[in-house]
């Protein structure tokens, strides 16, 4: 373990407490080592005025972590799986994953509505959750809603928007639990690649030994799985494509969505094999539903 060990953050309030888990973590196995974090604005938190699909998408979130890793400004960064690209540079594998928080989208409301506002609209950024979205509740308006979870939450009691869907997870993690509505099961409103789980990020070629412990077997089988599913059918991070692992004992089932921009709707379809063969089971199950379509 080095003698003192810098953690790259997004600025964000819940990207800090989530950023802490990890140095709480390093702390407490190794109380010798100093370890700070460095928190930075990214591209992606400085343009709220336009959707991620007219911005460039996810990758705007991690452009500027990327380079302090390069320049050795920090060792490590921490990201919510979810909001990651599917196509990293080779140099900057993640090295670490959570234990997963819980999976689940939320409905959020105003305080003391049990309902949404109908003259008002649903606010949700995520492709992935209004196409869902739309075929459980088609009475619903839904409408873009951009900024970090403290900044949609203000929108949100302001009046702009009858309610918000967002993920359990951030909520949990900012002790805002109270605020959630209803929630989404996973059979209902299948949730993003990696939703709920943390990923750590480091440089190739160098030794994160002090992570061992920290990493969750279960998570990196199950982010294996999601990810290669949306990657093996190019989902970007603005594609609706996702997919969830449920993992029981040795064995790994697998729930995929599918959609291209000239169908009607979606498919979903799901997998089941041994866990230990996470990412050929995803890449099986995208080939199969994109098979079913040409």
């Amino acid at each position: 373990m080095r003698d003192h060990m810098i953690v790259g953050s997004r600025e964000s309030r819940l990207a800090v407490v989530q950023a802490m888990t990890v140095v709480d973590y390093i702390r407490g196995r190794y109380p010798q080592a100093e370890v700070s974090l460095l928190t930075m604005k990214t591209t992606g938190d400085k343009i709220l005025d336009r959707t991620l699909d007219q911005v460039g998408g996810k990758g705007l979130f991690v452009k500027e972590l990327d380079q302090a890793l390069r320049d050795k400004r920090v060792d490590i960064t921490v990201h919510s799986l979810k909001d990651m690209p599917m196509a990293l540079a080779e140099d900057l594998p993640l090295i670490a994953f959570s234990s997963r928080e819980d999976v689940r989208d939320v409905l959020v409301l105003p305080p003391g509505r049990t309902e949404p506002d109908p003259k008002l609209p649903i606010g949700t950024s995520s492709l992935r959750r209004s196409i869902q979205l739309r075929r459980i509740f088609p009475e619903w308006q839904l409408s873009p809603v951009r900024g970090n979870l403290q900044t949609r939450l203000r929108k949100l009691d302001e009046g702009q928007y009858s309610g918000l869907v967002l993920a359990a997870a951030g909520l949990k993690r900012l002790g805002l639990q109270d605020r959630i509505s209803r929630y989404f099961e996973p059979d209902e409103l299948l949730p993003a690649a990696g939703q709920g789980i943390l990923a750590v990020q480091g440089r190739a070629g160098e030794d994160y030994g002090m992570l061992e412990g920290f990493n969750d077997l279960q998570s990196f089988w199950a982010a294996s799985a999601e990810r290669a599913f949306v990657a093996t059918l190019d989902g970007g991070c603005t594609s609706p494509v996702c997919a969830f692992a449920r993992i029981e004992g040795d064995m790994l089932t697998l729930r995929g969505l599918y959609y291209e921009e000239n169908m009607t709707g979606f498919e979903i379809d799901t997998i089941t094999g041994p866990a230990s063969s996470a990412g050929r089971l995803g890449r099986e199950l995208a080939l199969r539903m994109k098979a079913a379509h040409t």
